[in-house]
């Protein structure tokens, strides 16, 4: 956002001549990078294929061993099938340019269908294998193949970790930019689809041990109460991931800010802009994922009239919308007396 040729400012002085540090596109908006939205894709893509071999494997294996625990599993794979799908819907429609009908853009496409793919989640996946698990509870014993029913969850376990492993490749990368911990990055970030692959690929590796043991503990006892437990514990993982994911896709949908770090970065580049005295208000709030609404209320140098005031704004606005991060811009003059904004105090 910042000209190459800019000096560095500091913003605690800045009144009185002192420059911020500088801030360039790579280290103080770094969920801009024009690479998120295709390793994003391809993300989901690789969770897919990977999904649609564990479903078709957990179906057999709940065939043939009756296992409550691989039914429940089975049902979860074929979950997540349904909700990449929906994730690739995600990435297409919030990838459109905006238009007339949409000025902002089309990004909050992108929490509009991963929350369809969380409440598929929650549905199919949590509230079928919790429910299979409690009628379970009460059934008789039956005959269970044990080895096909270890060899799938082996077999399911390398391929939802071949999928964990790109999303968390992803993630590492997007979160050292950010200087984040992963966990915190996959939290906070604006990229929903990223966030249900992680969550969800995460909770298929640790419903694959509750299956396992829960399997395990059935062969040892002879008991199916321990099966029917390890259904319900996989649907209790999964209903927590999917109210974790419906709950920041909702609060993206409603209006969902940028992180003070982030803020700070835009606020430090506007403030090295030569043209720019003071800032006195500023709002960012996501339109999409690595895509904001940037709203400011600036002092420029100088005295001109309003005329040239308005060219003056509408020239910083088309430059700020220039960066990939800002989706769209408004400036307008400060109010007489209004305190300026200091990055080192947000």
């Amino acid at each position: 956002m910042t000209r190459p040729d800019a000096a560095p400012t500091d913003g605690a002085d800045h009144a009185r001549g002192r420059r911020h540090p500088p801030t360039t596109a790579g280290s103080g908006l770094p969920e801009a990078a024009p690479a998120a939205g295709p390793a994003s894709l391809r993300t989901v893509l690789v969770a897919l294929a990977a999904n649609s071999l564990v479903g078709v494997a957990k179906t057999f294996a709940a065939v043939v061993t009756g296992s409550a625990s691989m039914v429940a599993e089975a049902a979860h794979s074929w979950a997540d099938c349904g909700n990449e799908l929906f994730l690739v819907i995600a990435e297409r429609r919030a990838a459109r340019p905006s238009d007339e009908t949409h000025p902002l853009g089309h990004g909050r496409e992108a929490y509009v269908w991963s929350m369809f793919a969380a409440f598929g989640l929650f549905t199919v996946g949590a509230v079928v294998s919790v429910w299979h698990g409690i009628q379970q509870l009460t059934a008789p014993e039956g005959d269970s193949n044990y080895l096909v029913g270890y060899l799938v969850l082996a077999v399911a376990f390398l391929l939802e970790g071949v999928s964990f492993l790109q999303a968390l490749q992803q993630t590492r990368g997007s979160a050292a930019l950010l200087g984040m911990h992963p966990l915190r990055y996959i939290e906070r970030t604006s990229n929903p689809t990223l966030r249900a692959v992680f969550a969800e690929d995460a909770a298929a590796l640790a419903g694959l041990l509750v299956a396992a043991t829960g399997m395990g503990l059935h062969q040892l006892t002879g008991s199916p109460v321990y099966d029917a437990i390890g259904s319900i514990g996989v649907g209790l993982i999964l209903g927590v991931i999917a109210v974790f994911l419906i709950n920041r896709n909702r609060e993206f949908l409603t209006g969902q800010v940028v992180d003070p770090s982030i803020r700070r970065s835009v606020l430090t580049a506007l403030l090295n802009r030569p043209e720019v005295e003071e800032v006195t208000f500023l709002h960012l709030e996501y339109v999409g994922p690595r895509r904001v609404f940037l709203i400011a209320a600036v002092d420029l140098v100088g005295d001109e009239e309003e005329h040239d005031l308005a060219v003056r704004h509408q020239q910083i606005e088309d430059e700020l919308e220039q960066h990939d991060l800002v989706a769209r811009a408004l400036l307008t003059i400060s109010n007489p007396g209004a305190p300026p904004l200091d990055p080192d105090t947000l």
